[in-house]
This record gives C-alpha cells, sequence and structure tokens, in this order.
C-alpha cells in the first residue's frame, strides 16, 4: 500500500502521504480507539453553541427582571433544561450519532473515552442530587428573599442554575446507562416542586408577589410559574432521559 502511493503521488508530496497511511495503517489502530472519526465527532457545532448562549442571555434577563413568578421561573428552567443541554451537545458535535456503544461504554461521539471498569457511572446520579440541592435550596423562602433582593445573589443563582445543568447533561451524555436514570429522576423532582409550588394556597415569595403581573396578580402567577417548572424543567429532562434510553435500545437490537 505505502509503495502504491509513493508511486502515484508527487516525491515531494510523499512525507504527507506516508504519514496518512501510517496513522490509518492496521498496527496503528488498537482495539477500542476510533482514529477515524473521533476527531470529526468532537468538533465543536458552532450554531448550536451560539443558541446556547443566545439563550442563558435570555433566560438571565427572564429570572432578574422583575416580571413576576412565572417570568423567573421561566428563566430558570431554560438555563437548566434548554440552554444547558444546547452548549453541552455544541461541544459534542452537535446531535450526531450520540449514544453509547453496544457494550454499554460511552461512544465517541461525546468526545469522552470510555473510564476503565466504569468509573464514570456514578457522576450522573452526583450532578442530579447537586442539581436537586441547588434547584429546591433557590426555591426556600429565605434564599428566594436573598436573590430577590440583591443582584449578585440572583446572578450567582442563575449561573448555579447554568452549571449544574451543563454538569448534569454532560455526565449524563458520558454514561448514557446511568444518564437515562439522572434525568429520569431530574424530571421526577422537578415536577414535584412544580406541583408544590402551582398548587400552594397562597403566595410563598413576597417579593415575587409584589411583581406579579396586573393580568394575573400574585398567587395565579405563582401558579402559572408551577406550570413552567413542569411544562419546561420536567418535559425536558424526561425527553432527555427517553432519547438516551432509544439511543441505547438502537445500538443494542440485532442488525
Amino acid at each position: 500500500m505505502r509503495a502504491f502511493v509513493s508511486q502515484i503521488l508527487p516525491r515531494r508530496g510523499r512525507g504527507t502521504s506516508q504519514r496518512l497511511v501510517e496513522g490509518y495503517s492496521p498496527q496503528a489502530v488498537t482495539p477500542g480507539t476510533y482514529p477515524s472519526t473521533t476527531a470529526a465527532r468532537r468538533s465543536p457545532s458552532p450554531s448550536g453553541g451560539g443558541l446556547g448562549w443566545v439563550v442563558a442571555v435570555v433566560a438571565t434577563v427572564l429570572a432578574l427582571g422583575g416580571w413576576g413568578m412565572s417570568a423567573h421561573m421561566a428563566g430558570h428552567m431554560l438555563a437548566v433544561a434548554v440552554a444547558a443541554p444546547l452548549l453541552v451537545l455544541s461541544r459534542r458535535g452537535g446531535l450526531k450519532q450520540i449514544g453509547s456503544l453496544g457494550d454499554g461504554t460511552p461512544s465517541p461521539a461525546f468526545g469522552w473515552s470510555p473510564s476503565p471498569a466504569g468509573g464514570g457511572f456514578g457522576l450522573p446520579f452526583a450532578y442530579m442530587v447537586v442539581e436537586l440541592v441547588t434547584v429546591w435550596g433557590w426555591h426556600l423562602p429565605a434564599a428566594r428573599e436573598l436573590a430577590d433582593g440583591n443582584v449578585v445573589a440572583a446572578l450567582v443563582e442563575q449561573a448555579m442554575f447554568l452549571g449544574v445543568g451543563i454538569g448534569l447533561w454532560r455526565a449524563s451524555l458520558a454514561a448514557p446507562a446511568a444518564g437515562i436514570a439522572a434525568l429520569l429522576l431530574t424530571s421526577m423532582h422537578m415536577t414535584l416542586l412544580g406541583a408544590l409550588i402551582g398548587l400552594a394556597p397562597r403566595p410563598l415569595y413576597p417579593m415575587m408577589a409584589m411583581h406579579a403581573p396586573e393580568a394575573l396578580g400574585p398567587l395565579a402567577d405563582q401558579q402559572l410559574g408551577g406550570v413552567v417548572m413542569l411544562a419546561i424543567g420536567g418535559a425536558a429532562y424526561m425527553a432527555g432521559g427517553l432519547w438516551l434510553l432509544a439511543g441505547m435500545l438502537k445500538e443494542r437490537a440485532p442488525a
């Protein structure tokens, strides 16, 4: 093969052709590596990343705009459930060939190397717990009052939402088997918190009640905020978990 290439290409191009042939020779490829596709799959998707940052900025404006509980909740959910996965997928080559290998190890499409002995299996659950604590903690009345009265605290809150969202989505894509469970559990706790907020018999957050839209009123605005958490947060994480499950089943289906 090398002799054939050296004959048909100019002499000054032999160095390049020889390196190409050597790079893809059987001796250079070891089991479990993907030299021909890994680099391409790791290439970032500029459009997805740009859209993710646009959504993150819009989410921040909604969360800090003082337009009531429903707009505030929309800002939070856009950060953790829309901007975060878009940013993660933009760094993993977009939606192409996202899934796991037939033996359950992470696919090179994620840009992650399979960890020995399944070392990354518990990471999605760790991020799930961190996100649970972050989301529920910032919706305690005392924490909500702090963020509503301090711009710096509000920015820290929004940054934490985006950060834990990115961590959970990234870990889930890197270890799909555990990621499915972690995303579905996140959907459950998002749904529960949204229901508790939406079904509360009185306004829970005085500062939010002061800025509720006149057309809704404080209680209706809070109820709408709970619905937003259900519709965006709960639904997005459930869809992500089911999407990963579908990818794994497709990988393991007989040819």
